[in-house]
């Protein structure tokens, strides 16, 4: 049988297993952890990356407190990345400075928000039930970030005199502390970290589409993006040219494919991994849930292999203007880590 001949009778296959669902009404006020994150990301944001430091404890099975030491913090890291559940997060490479010099780490935190953009990166932080304020701004103090006048101001360090900013991100250059609202709120400037602030406060941030972010279930990680967002750094166009060619036969023998509106992936409870794609009508999202279905169970040109080795496409759904493929990872499949970022074919606009 020829490759056209193969995917036209696996697109077959694959209608059979779709599922159309209801559009979720608007008024479904239900808001999920990630729903309510987002909503306090910058607005011209256009990449998210999710961690939901609760959910990773509890899944790793580990109880974490301020008072944790070190190695502790070294596990939950070392059990998260065998999960695939930390490659989302912006604090990895200083969880453990965090921890020991800052007063909150991945061991204290309810969740993380990495919001980027054109102009500014942000980290939105949930602090957890146990976390003291007044000790985090003590560290602070110790470790050389300049005390705001205002209660909720930016303690910024120098990194001309600062030795802290040489041991954690420079996303964790500014951070400000707003015990009242229970948020931490970070950035390499002080614009971003002044941007962060404010839209925590607004709440009212709709850079995804409403039926992507509805769509998609409780991550326990996450890495989502705008459509624009997406399509590009999704695109077969960073594969070489001899993966290019073969990823555009494969997606002219599969059928129609169509620009993205959003785009998630995660890891939910239990290590399946859900992805949701976002289309501009429901008739679109039915006929990208058949072909790009095709395109998730053949060949990975510009991965390597075939997306088989990767994962068993359990189930494709679509409700509204979404699509939510359920994956169950292969043993040893980085499946979130690994198709973050492009070439990734299925995910191609």
């Amino acid at each position: 049988m020829t490759i056209v001949g193969a995917l036209v009778a696996l697109a077959v296959l694959v209608t059979a297993v779709v599922v159309i669902l209801q559009a979720r009404g608007d008024d479904d006020t239900d808001r999920t952890r990630l729903a309510g994150a987002l909503a306090m990301a910058p607005e011209d944001s256009v990449r998210f990356s999710w961690t939901d430091w609760t959910a990773v404890r509890r899944e790793v099975g580990l109880d974490l407190d301020a008072a944790s030491p070190a190695t502790a913090v070294e596990d939950l890291l070392e059990r998260g990345f065998e999960e695939d559940l930390t490659s989302t997060t912006a604090l990895g490479s200083s969880a453990v400075v965090m921890q020991e010099r800052l007063g909150f780490s991945p061991a204290t935190l309810d969740w993380e928000l990495f919001s980027q953009g054109p102009t500014v990166a942000t980290l939105t932080m949930r602090a957890g039930p146990d976390l003291d304020y007044d000790f985090v701004a003590s560290r602070l103090r110790e470790a050389g970030y300049e005390e705001p006048d205002a209660v909720t101001g930016p303690w910024v360090a120098n990194p001309v005199e600062d030795q802290i900013t040489s041991v954690v991100s420079p996303e964790l250059t500014i951070i400000s502390l707003d015990e009242d609202a229970g948020m931490l709120y970070a950035s390499d400037t002080l614009t971003g970290a002044l941007a962060a602030m404010r839209s925590g406060a607004d709440e009212a941030t709709e850079a995804l589409p409403r039926e992507v972010v509805t769509a998609v279930a409780e991550p326990l990680s996450a890495s989502l993006a705008t459509g624009d967002q997406a399509c590009s750094a999704l695109a077969m166009a960073r594969a070489d040219v001899t993966d290019e060619e073969e990823g555009k036969a494969l997606v002219a023998a599969a059928g129609d494919v169509n620009p993205l509106t959003g785009f998630s992936i995660g890891v939910v409870p239990g290590g399946a991994v859900q992805v949701v794609m976002g289309f501009e009508s429901e008739e679109r999202a039915r006929t990208n849930a058949e072909t790009r279905a095709v395109l998730a169970t053949g060949p990975a040109p510009g991965q390597g292999g075939d997306f088989s080795e990767r994962f068993a496409l359990e189930r494709v759904s679509v409700t509204g203007q979404a699509v939510v493929f359920d994956l169950a990872p292969e043993p040893g499949a980085y499946v979130v880590s690994d198709l973050s970022s492009g070439p990734v074919l299925f995910a191609t606009c």
